[in-house]
């Protein structure tokens, strides 16, 4: 089989908003109130389910996991959030949200069709050829028990998958030398989100106003903030990069297999998305219902 890391992302596109849809979801946020955490906006609980893998980080090991986000958003929420919820407890009710999140979607019927356990198999496979060394994220969350129902197999793959992608995306930005709040304005900068969208990772104006100007300053953005040719090509490199590193369990599914990982999630996809759940607007570019890879 020739290689094709473009797989990668478009695997990435099929599968997000089926991972994604926890952090939108009103079972997901009635677990985290059970637990203590506040919901009137997701932040609390999002800090809370996506480092606890990681078990009692501190503020400094989860903004450097989590890279985009301002340092001082992080230390908002962690470690406060261990104080309302240890780790284990946070993993156990985890567990449980997707559990009512995806017999909310499918129904208890649903959850047990032939077809789902099929694209369980299929997306443990690739996560368990994911390399995480260096990968932190993806680490700490394939070092956790797998769960023995397909619908919970399926998320727990999907999100080593996308933390191990999202890691090498950290390694290519740090090669592009792109810190954290420039690898976002770079971000905007080629109409990925309106620029409004990225304020959600906690940076201030000023902050954002300087990251364009030291972007400004290398040839990478006009004035007004936009891409010029070289940012677009660095922003390029770095998307290619981030391919070529998650491409390894691609390569060992096969492309026939990821085709069939496609095929059989593209339902569970189109119910994720008529659940109205998912912002139009997102912070990683995705925008549209993706065609399964040939």
């Amino acid at each position: 089989m020739a290689d094709d890391p473009g797989l990668a992302r478009q695997m990435w596109h099929q599968l997000e908003a089926v991972h994604a849809l926890f952090w939108y979801s009103p079972e997901v946020f009635a677990e985290a109130e059970a637990l203590g955490y506040k919901v009137d906006d997701r932040w609390p609980s999002y800090f809370a389910w996506r480092a606890a893998p990681l078990g009692a980080a501190g503020p400094e090991p989860v903004a450097s996991a989590f890279y985009s986000f301002s340092p001082r958003m992080v230390a908002e929420h962690i470690p406060a959030a261990w104080t309302i919820a240890a780790p284990g407890r946070v993993l156990e009710a985890r567990t449980r949200a997707v559990d009512r999140m995806y017999r909310a979607l499918l129904g208890d019927t649903g959850v047990r069709a032939p077809d789902l356990a099929e694209a369980a198999d299929l997306a443990r496979t690739a996560a368990e050829a994911a390399s995480t060394a260096g990968r932190p994220l993806a680490a700490a969350n394939a070092a956790l028990p797998w769960p023995d129902e397909p619908h919970l197999v399926l998320w727990h793959a999907i999100g080593v998958l996308r933390e191990q992608r999202g890691d090498g995306h950290v390694a290519a930005l740090l090669t592009a030398g792109l810190d954290p709040v420039e690898a976002l304005v770079s971000f905007a900068a080629v109409g990925a989100a309106p620029v409004a969208t990225f304020a959600s990772r906690g940076w201030t104006d000023a902050e954002w106003s300087a990251a364009r100007d030291r972007l400004a300053s290398r040839g990478l953005v006009h004035p007004d903030g936009t891409a010029t040719g070289r940012g677009r090509e660095l922003r390029e490199s770095v998307e290619r990069t981030t391919d070529d590193l998650a491409y390894g369990p691609w390569r060992t599914l096969g492309a026939g297999k990821s085709g069939r990982l496609a095929e059989l999630t593209m339902p569970l996809l189109v119910k994720v998305l008529e659940t109205g759940l998912m912002p139009a607007q997102n912070t990683l570019g995705i925008g549209k219902i993706p065609a399964p890879p040939r």
